[in-house]
């Protein structure tokens, strides 16, 4: 029985070593990469488009306020249309005002006024042009259109938090019902893209936030109760829609930046420990979007937050695709809109001032634009990545 047990875990031992060698075997080199990416090179609004082909809602996943991400959005939107996709979605609205929207991208003159007046009513804080100037795209083609044609939408996914309603300092069940009196936002957006799109049958391009755009991902998080002390999420907005409608969701990543792992530092990284920057300098940094899923890319390894709870991990895991502009140093800020908050508006700015828990409520309007600017310094913001 001994010898017998001595050959099992012999060959357990060697399975084991197998696996791993097929592991490390699987890690592409940089000529795997290199070559894959010369022989499939599409640019980043054809490889946009290229996935409507055979999915009907694509999701951006963007690090916020990177204006070559938004302008890349702006002009997708002639190409989108132009392949039967007639919908841009924006986490960046209240649905709320999208009658009035609707009203904006189909007026004879464009009032970036009311673009203007609609954000505020989504995030007093939110004062970046571009992504209003998404609303501008939409009217410019409109407004070339042949008379009776299909018009070009933009869909506001959220609504009008009340954070007024948010007591002490705490998040509790209490004030997170007052601020988020319509429920949960990520159950929210998930209802409007089937009541607008789906039911519909149209297709749309989605721009939201990191988190909301996973689908088959699920992000790891510390739990002692759990199994293997990680708990992992599927709620998020992304995670709503590819498991009620798995073939009909593909997600891509802008190159972002995410947060290290726990206790590491830089504080925030590249995916694939820089690895897909310096793919992208052996190929002289040309705008591109590719496959991960699929492809050696999506092979490459990755230990950033992302991979809690998770072994072997690698960024396929998390996305579909991926879309390169620039490397992550040479990305900048979006523009400030310097009409955002005015004295007419302050009062209505400080009633409802998102996320009081954060960071406390500024004095005076002065003191908000400035925290509104450092939040927009990419550049300085991004400095130590990957150092």
């Amino acid at each position: 029985m001994r010898n017998i047990n001595i050959i099992l875990k012999s060959v357990a031992l060697g399975l084991t070593l197998s696996a791993s060698a097929v592991a490390v075997a699987q890690q592409p080199t940089d000529a795997q990469c290199i070559d894959y990416l010369n022989s499939h090179y599409l640019s980043p609004k054809d490889y946009v488009v290229q996935k409507f082909a055979d999915h009907d809602i694509v999701m951006l996943s963007e690090d916020h306020h990177i204006k070559e991400n938004l302008l890349l959005v702006q002009s997708l939107v002639p190409d989108l249309y132009k392949n039967g996709v007639y919908n841009i979605g924006m986490e960046f609205g209240a649905s709320e005002d999208q009658a009035r929207l609707d009203s904006l991208v189909n007026a004879p003159r464009y009032d970036e006024n009311v673009a203007r007046q609609m954000m505020f009513d989504y995030n007093c804080g939110w004062a970046f042009k571009e992504y209003m100037d998404v609303y501008r795209a939409a009217w410019q083609l409109n407004h070339s259109l042949p008379k009776g044609a299909k018009k070009f939408r933009v869909v506001n996914l959220s609504y009008i938090y009340n954070w007024k309603g948010f007591i002490g300092k705490q998040r509790t069940p209490e004030n997170m019902q007052r601020v988020f009196y319509k429920g949960n936002t990520e159950v929210y957006r998930t209802g409007i893209v089937e009541k607008e799109i789906i039911s519909r049958g149209e297709k749309i391009l989605i721009l939201t936030g990191t988190i909301h755009a996973f689908t088959h991902f699920r992000q790891g998080h510390f739990d002692y109760f759990a199994p293997g002390y990680a708990r992992f999420d599927n709620g998020y907005f992304g995670n709503l829609l590819y498991d009620k409608y798995p073939n009909k969701v593909f997600s891509i990543s802008f190159h972002n930046v995410a947060m290290n792992y726990p206790d590491k530092t830089p504080m925030l990284v590249t995916l694939t420990e820089g690895r897909i920057e310096r793919l992208m300098k052996q190929i002289g940094n040309r705008p591109i979007g590719f496959d991960l899923k699929g492809s050696p890319l999506g092979l490459l390894p990755d230990s950033s937050s992302h991979s809690m709870g998770y072994k072997n991990f690698h960024i396929s895991q998390i996305y579909d695709g991926y879309v390169f502009i620039k490397p992550i140093h040479e990305l900048s800020g979006c523009t400030i809109d310097p009409m955002f908050l005015t004295k007419d508006n302050w009062q209505r700015a400080l009633d409802n001032m998102p996320d009081p828990d954060w960071l406390p409520a500024p004095a005076t309007l002065e003191e908000y634009m400035q925290r509104i600017k450092d939040s927009n310094d990419i550049k300085r913001n991004n400095a130590h990545v990957d150092e």
